[in-house]
């Protein structure tokens, strides 16, 4: 029997249940210790309004963690056949095993600000195992540019090559790129990290709830006030992570082409490690770049994420509609595949190899001429000057570059600031504060100790 329905003898027919129920019960196991904790706060706050006694919150707390326990958390919780979604089987579950007492929990409370709450929580919890997860990659980039400051490699621009880079600079670079990744998902989580628990259907409720109680008890923020605006996050909320994943998949997207082009004998920059390529089926040469390859495309495939989100909720007016349903089904899929890209490209990273001595080839002279156009201008040479000089050296072939690098400015070959690097991401990262997350939901699985 659903949530919604009166009589349990109207049975939907089987076509329309396996459309308007779609993936529901499959992705709302994702859910469930979300929806559990939202249950359990709503339980203590109840108790606080008297609309449980103390021995039913006793009973329904003590059920809770039965089943985060021995269900939840040993991967054995399952919604049943004939039950639509995670907030029907928890309620089933508490009704099963005390009586009655569990019918009372849905009181002040809708569908909609339920599977509201547990999503962002859901999404809030998400955040921060990307977070931790880019953070392992961010770490190894830093490695990485540090252990290959001194390795020079071609810079390009327009794909031809410009001026003396670095491996250093090259690690690095794709590190910072990731703070600002970072700001991203921080604006996703803030916008997120606020509780609309309480706002019912979109209208409120006639129960004096305690909607700050909630907001506590589940480690949020600060509350969504507006119960109209409450439910209009629904869609929002998957929408801001949606932008915050494609920056993420943007930097990778970049780093995996990079090591496409870099890793061709054309190029022969770097070298993947054998597990990381595969073999030709006719030429015994090849050793192909699959997993770059695999990494461009689907974070390639990431960056429509949030054009896909908009467009299921195109033209809808404010209020809850059937069709914030179908947003499960996109946003979780892709948190699974950045969560996976991330741990796959730390791993391409911490096991790239480089070639050494690059730059010691002759095909690489004329990227010095910068650095000989400069020398001329300590000189004394004017820049014009300095520049035709150098250019018709090059042209008739007479050239024959300094390659000595002299570059001290912050940011730069000899200088990569990978420690304000570093600091700047830890900073990022402390404004999350994940930890008061944490805390409340331990407060909660053991409340009332």
């Amino acid at each position: 029997m659903k949530l919604w329905q009166k009589d349990n003898s109207k049975k939907t027919h089987e076509i329309i249940e396996k459309f308007t129920v779609g993936k529901d019960r499959e992705l709302d196991i994702h859910l469930a210790t979300f929806d559990l904790l939202g249950s359990m706060a709503h339980m203590i706050m109840l108790e606080s309004i008297e609309l449980l006694e103390k021995h039913e919150l006793n009973l329904l707390l003590k059920e809770c963690k039965n089943i985060y326990n021995n269900d939840i958390s040993q991967g054995k919780f399952e919604i049943s056949d004939g039950i639509e979604d995670v907030h029907s089987q928890i309620e089933l579950l508490l009704t099963q095993r005390i009586g009655d007492i569990g019918k009372k929990i849905h009181s002040g409370r809708s569908r909609n600000d339920q599977v509201l709450v547990d999503l962002k929580m859901f999404l809030r919890n998400k955040i921060e195992e990307i977070v931790l997860e880019g953070n392992q990659l961010f770490e190894n980039l830093i490695k990485k540019s540090n252990q290959h400051k001194n390795d020079l490699l071609p810079g390009y621009t327009h794909l031809q090559i410009a001026m003396p880079s670095s491996f250093g600079l090259w690690f690095g670079a794709y590190a910072e790129s990731l703070i600002d990744d970072f700001q991203l998902l921080l604006g996703a989580y803030k916008v997120i990290n606020k509780n609309p628990l309480g706002s019912g259907a979109g209208y409120g409720s006639s129960f004096p709830l305690n909607r700050k109680m909630t907001t506590e008890l589940l480690g949020f923020d600060d509350l969504n006030y507006n119960v109209v605006y409450a439910q209009m996050t629904r869609g929002k909320s998957e929408f801001v992570l949606s932008q915050a994943i494609t920056g993420v998949a943007a930097t990778i997207s970049r780093l995996a082409m990079d090591v496409c082009l870099y890793n061709s004998q054309n190029f022969g920059i770097l070298s993947l490690p054998e597990e990381m390529t595969t073999g030709s089926s006719i030429m015994p040469h090849k050793k192909n770049p699959d997993v770059a390859e695999l990494l461009r495309g689907k974070t390639n495939r990431l960056k429509g994420l949030p054009a896909e989100i908009a467009f299921v909720q195109s033209n809808l007016p404010s209020g809850y509609h059937r069709e914030f349903q179908i947003l499960k089904e996109i946003i979780i899929p892709a948190i699974d595949e950045i969560l996976d890209c991330i741990r796959v490209t730390t791993f391409m990273v911490k096991n790239l190899q480089v070639k050494p001595n690059l730059l010691n080839d002759k095909k690489y002279d004329p990227m010095f001429s910068v650095e000989n156009v400069n020398e001329q201008v300590l000189k004394g040479v004017t820049f014009r000057d300095a520049y035709r000089k150098i250019g018709l050296e090059i042209e008739a072939g007479e050239f024959t570059p300094n390659k000595e690098l002299n570059h001290t400015l912050e940011g730069s070959i000899g200088n990569l600031c990978n420690d304000q690097i570093e600091r700047m991401m830890e900073e990022v990262i402390s404004q999350f504060n994940f930890e008061k997350t944490r805390v409340a939901f331990e407060k909660l699985l053991n409340y009332p100790e």
